[in-house]
């Protein structure tokens, strides 16, 4: 640790590192010592619970304060020394805090919800591993760090979407989400590299901080002016693309949001942690680490990109009857609008509505799983051929389940942003700030606030007819056989305690005493980042009548349809109908089009690796064959057989001449006398 920080300071990374910390020991003792050992979920329980206590203490240091920054020397390459720290402000501290108190519920939840699941011990673990992940990624000060942790959510969001391993469904959904993220990592790697070569620093500080190197160089010389001059437009705008697809892929945005919904094959229970503090959440962190590298251009892209996504998830939720793919799509809308509203410049309230949907769409999944798990009871004892998640299946259940509807009520109000709860607070101050922006704008981006504006009411409509069609009427499954078994409770502690907490904090004083004015919430004030503070325009009044009382009309017309029956109905036909049942059919494009093409070209590339690599390598492994086949031949008969002549002449002459070495001197004398003749006869010859 940085040896001249204040000893307050360092006490206070301490406990930051230590909060860290405890999720992964918590995994590593439930990994090598419990074994399956149901000992394992309170470890890990205990571990979070710790982690939150040290979370809040480290927050109500470092709130509003100039933060603290403590790094020291990681590695070094040449000259080059990369730093590696703890970075402490109030988006880290917020987040920290965030992830610590939204888990616990969940993990004291999940110590009833999967106490009969043979893989309780192993769930505990990826969940301690998750947030670990999502826990150290809000706190590091260094790109590469920020990079390895944002990969080990993603695996660890892996490990716990195909928790089932066994059902096919889940392996798809899992390996799915997987692949979409990887396309989101290679474009923040990419990023991380162009900021580097750029600025030559991954120090996250030095590079997005007040006073950091791209705030500098904007002000200036109103572009980005680093190590090698300045930037060509091509690449900034590169880097931008990279940190979208990052942000696209993490938090489901268009067009890498498809992956969300299936992601509902894990316990439910992880759904509530990913919806709502850790996985969505991170790639909103992301935009909100980063945003001084945005320009004008970048930002009208994310608000308009943030404004679609909220659209179109909310057109598509309208029709959905699976319970978890409803609450699928609203996160998806919601993240929409948090992105959006990082576009429009409403960094603060983008940040607010991150926190408070993290209650209550953590809140509305754990109903989900209470009253799925009852369903899924019911049949089980009766032997029905249902789906359990399926709402057209449910109805009634606010008198068997008293305190999970009280629950799902606040929840839902919360979601649609009605008064007095925080949902009002945030989503409200986006519109408002959607509207003062879009005065300067012109053209169709002018229609993105309104567009915001008729997404609420669907919002209203579609969490309308969730809650009525799950909570009101008649139990249909009774209906259609009155002689069924039911036994439906809102169960024990370790339900209604996470269900109570949650509830609470979605409700106004937890951010603000003023349950009317968004400015005056706590947690905005801490991230303002220009005066929106002056109410002056009409927009801050008419903006909350406007929505407000549509919203209630248009829960009251849900409610008339689905459960009076006595108005007009929703049309289930059309085309209208077909595109939101279908999910606008991007799945199916993705499948038909893209999936298409890339097994295409790879079997093209398999045939063409096969047949022209494989085959050239094969036909030059047959000349290589023949060329080596002549060659022994060549060698066997022309360079040894010629050998083997000169040795043979060679032993022939030897041969030859070791029969004049006898030691019989008359044959000396003979071969004496024979040489003299045929000397003689030979000069003869020659003269």
């Amino acid at each position: 640790m940085n040896p001249t920080l204040p000893y307050t300071d360092a006490q206070t990374v301490t406990l930051a590192i230590i909060a860290v910390v405890l999720p992964f020991a918590a995994f590593l003792v439930n990994f090598l010592l419990l074994g399956k050992s149901k000992a394992s979920g309170w470890v890990s329980t205990l571990a979070i619970l710790a982690s939150t206590v040290l979370a809040a203490n480290v927050f109500f240091k470092v709130w509003n304060s100039p933060g603290i920054h403590t790094q020291q020397v990681w590695f070094t390459i040449g000259a080059t020394k990369v730093q590696a720290g703890i970075l402490l402000n109030n988006l880290s501290v917020l987040m920290l805090l965030l992830v610590s108190v939204i888990a616990l519920p969940v993990h004291i939840y999940s110590t009833a919800y999967m106490k009969d699941d043979d893989g309780y011990s192993r769930y505990f673990r990826y969940l301690s591993l998750f947030c670990f992940s999502m826990l150290a990624l809000v706190v590091v000060d260094n790109l590469i760090l920020l990079y390895a942790f944002w990969e080990l959510v993603g695996f660890s969001s892996y490990l716990l979407i195909g928790f089932w391993f066994t059902r096919e469904s889940a392996i798809i959904a899992n390996k799915k989400a997987f692949i979409i993220n990887r396309i989101g990592d290679i474009g923040l790697l990419t990023a991380i590299i162009i900021l580097y070569t750029q600025f030559n620093t991954f120090d996250i500080q030095q590079l997005f901080g007040d006073k950091g190197l791209i705030v500098n160089s904007i002000i200036a010389n109103g572009e980005w002016t680093g190590a090698l001059g300045s930037i060509p437009a091509l690449w900034q705008y590169v880097a931008f693309g990279g940190v979208f697809l990052a942000v696209a892929a993490k938090s489901a945005q268009f067009p890498l949001h498809t992956w969300l919904p299936d992601a509902m094959e894990g316990p439910t229970s992880v759904s509530a942690l990913i919806h709502a503090a850790t996985m969505v959440a991170a790639g909103v962190f992301l935009l909100g680490r980063v945003y001084p590298m945005f320009n004008g251009t970048e930002l009208t892209v994310l608000a308009v990109i943030g404004c679609f996504t909220a659209f179109m998830a909310a057109t598509i939720a309208l029709t959905q009857n699976d319970l978890k793919r409803i609450l699928a799509y609203s996160t998806i809308s919601q993240l929409g609008f948090m992105v959006m509203a990082m576009g429009v410049g409403a960094y603060s309230s983008s940040l607010f509505h991150l926190a408070t949907h993290a209650f209550f769409k953590c809140l509305l999944f754990l109903v989900a799983g209470i009253v799925i798990h009852q369903v899924k009871h019911i049949k089980d004892d009766n032997n029905l051929d249902i789906d359990p998640q399926n709402i057209l299946h449910m109805g009634g259940l606010r008198k068997k389940l008293p305190l999970t509807f009280i629950a799902a009520i606040i929840g839902a109000l919360a979601l649609v942003g009605l008064p007095l709860t925080s949902g009002y607070l945030s989503k409200d101050g986006i519109l408002i700030q959607a509207f003062d922006w879009s005065d300067n704008k012109g053209g169709i981006l002018k229609l993105i606030p309104y567009a915001a504006l008729f997404t609420s009411w669907l919002t209203a409509f579609y969490v309308a007819r969730l809650i009525v069609k799950v909570f009101f009427g008649e139990f249909r499954l009774q209906k259609m056989n009155p002689h069924i078994h039911i036994h439906m409770g809102d169960g024990g502690w370790q339900y209604k305690l996470p269900l109570v907490f949650l509830a609470l904090c979605c409700l106004f004083p937890l951010f603000s005493l003023s349950p009317i004015f968004y400015e005056d919430a706590w947690l905005y004030k801490g991230f303002l980042q220009a005066n929106f503070l002056a109410r002056e325009n009409m927009y801050h009044y008419i903006i909350p009548v406007l929505v407000n009382i549509l919203s209630v009309v248009v829960i009251y017309f849900a409610y008339m349809i689905y459960v009076k029956r006595n108005t007009w109905s929703f049309p289930q036909t059309g085309m209208l109908f077909r595109i939101s049942f279908n999910e606008w059919y991007i799945d199916s494009f993705y499948n038909r089009v893209i999936v298409r093409f890339v097994m295409w070209l790879s079997n093209a590339l398999y045939w063409f690796d096969s047949k022209v690599v494989d085959g050239f390598v094969n036909l030059l492994e047959k000349i290589g064959i023949a060329i080596a086949g002549i060659a022994a031949w060549l060698d066997k008969h022309i360079v040894d057989g010629l050998l083997h002549l000169i040795a043979d002449i060679v032993h022939g002459i030897g041969g030859f001449a070791r029969r004049f070495q006898g030691g019989k001197i008359q044959y000396y004398l003979f071969s004496m006398l024979l040489v003299l003749i045929t000397v003689f006869i030979l000069k003869l010859i020659w003269t």
